[in-house]
């Protein structure tokens, strides 16, 4: 039983490094920036092995940086899919099963491929420059420790409404501007401007206002036509850019840590979802970091947002009781946002303090989809407004639960 004890000890530790980062484990960061310099090694040792001379004097050495890389991804990968059952969610599941849908997840599939082709060149051997190809792959890895990354994954995917909209203009344009071409010039340029598919070659380069001239109109009506497609293309084109350039600034407002999948399956309030659930939660929470000292909220301030404790500590001050701690898992705002009321006490961090924040908007389509989410805030929040209640040598006789009336 000791052994047990010991063996999911030392995977829970493996699984903060490695899954949850941050201020989970001091070894994360350390860990986090070797693999990120690795996977950035590797790029540059891609592109230098195209250069013939470069890949002749310094063969061995990429080939030793290769095997390196290979051995570091492979222990990586096993040691996630090993401590993935650390996620609450998934512990509920027999091992085999849990760490089966832990393999199927898309960034698990990026880490595979990053070192899986070395393997099958052993078993089957296949030609190295279709290997070297596969070696790109390990780049994607970057997308797990960059916020940058996720939040213009995040603005994609939150976007994309307006982003298949400004492309269906830009096609409707495409098509109007080489057909309008293709009447106008067929004849003064047959070989160019002969079909609409051969004028769409030139609508395209100029709505983009990549401009080859490879490809230009002679007649008068053909330059005017040219002339206002430039014109069109300026701002067709822009469009798409302007939407995902607001709304990656939106979300880098919003964010000031990385929320990945893990770190919010940990979440007792979430632990019963499943990881379709998860991933639907990542999209509404927005996050905040605050230094020891700052306060979190204070007595007054609009309930706008319930916040819950994604890592360190913090104190409530309450006036009749005294101080009471907050843990990592804890939440506390609920009541202020729900009634639509201020504050009434204030939250300071003890420690350095990583929090998540539902907003009314998101805890409504939340409670929505899962109503026993609701549920159990409102037993807390009861058994907190009951504990106040009660007098002093009854508090300090009684355990605190989880999260704090703010």
């Amino acid at each position: 039983m000791a052994g047990e004890t010991v063996w999911r000890h030392w995977r829970r530790k493996v699984h903060d490094i490695l899954e949850v980062g941050g201020d989970a484990h001091p070894a994360a960061h350390a860990v986090t920036a070797f693999i990120v310099a690795l996977i950035v090694l590797n790029a540059v040792a891609f592109a230098a092995e195209t250069v013939d001379s470069v890949a002749a004097e310094y063969g061995p050495w990429f080939d030793a940086l290769n095997l390196f890389s290979v051995a570091v991804f492979t222990v990586e990968y096993l040691l996630r899919l090993w401590s993935c059952v650390e996620i609450p969610m998934l512990s509920r599941m027999p091992p085999w099963r849990a760490r089966l849908r832990f393999a199927t997840r898309p960034m698990m599939i990026i880490d595979l491929l990053a070192f899986a082709p070395w393997y099958v060149h052993w078993i089957y051997p296949i030609d190295l420059r279709i290997l070297r190809v596969f070696r790109l792959f390990r780049l994607l890895k970057l997308v797990r420790y960059s916020p940058a990354l996720q939040t213009l994954g995040r603005v994609l995917a939150d976007e994309y409404r307006a982003l298949f909209g400004a492309l269906l203009i830009m096609l409707v344009l495409l098509l109007f501007a080489s057909t309008g071409m293709y009447f106008l010039e067929r004849e003064a340029q047959p070989v160019a401007f002969g079909s609409v598919p051969a004028a769409a070659w030139w609508a395209l380069a100029t709505l983009t206002t990549v401009g080859y001239g490879d490809v230009v109109p002679v007649t008068p009506l053909g330059k005017m036509l040219g002339g206002v497609v430039m014109l069109l293309g300026v701002g067709m084109f822009a469009l798409p850019i302007a939407i995902i350039a607001t709304g990656f600034s939106q979300e880098s407002n919003r964010h000031q840590f990385v929320v990945t999948w893990s770190m919010v399956a940990r979440v007792p309030l979430f632990a019963s979802m499943d990881e379709t659930e998860i991933a639907e939660i990542t999209k509404l929470l927005y996050t905040r970091s605050y230094l020891p000292g700052v306060p979190m909220v204070r007595a007054g301030d609009v309930g706008d947002g319930m916040f819950l404790i994604a890592s360190g500590e913090a104190v409530v001050e309450v006036a009749a009781a005294g101080t009471r701690r907050l843990k990592e898992g804890d939440f506390f705002g609920e009541m202020a946002l729900l009634e639509h009321r201020r504050h009434k006490h204030d939250v300071i961090a003890k420690s350095r303090c990583r929090v998540y924040v539902l907003d009314s908007q998101a805890l409504a389509r939340l409670t929505r989809r899962h109503p026993e989410i609701m549920t159990h805030i409102r037993e807390v929040a009861k058994k907190r407004t009951e504990i106040d209640a009660s007098p002093p040598a009854r508090k300090s006789a009684r355990k605190a639960p989880a999260g704090e009336k703010a």
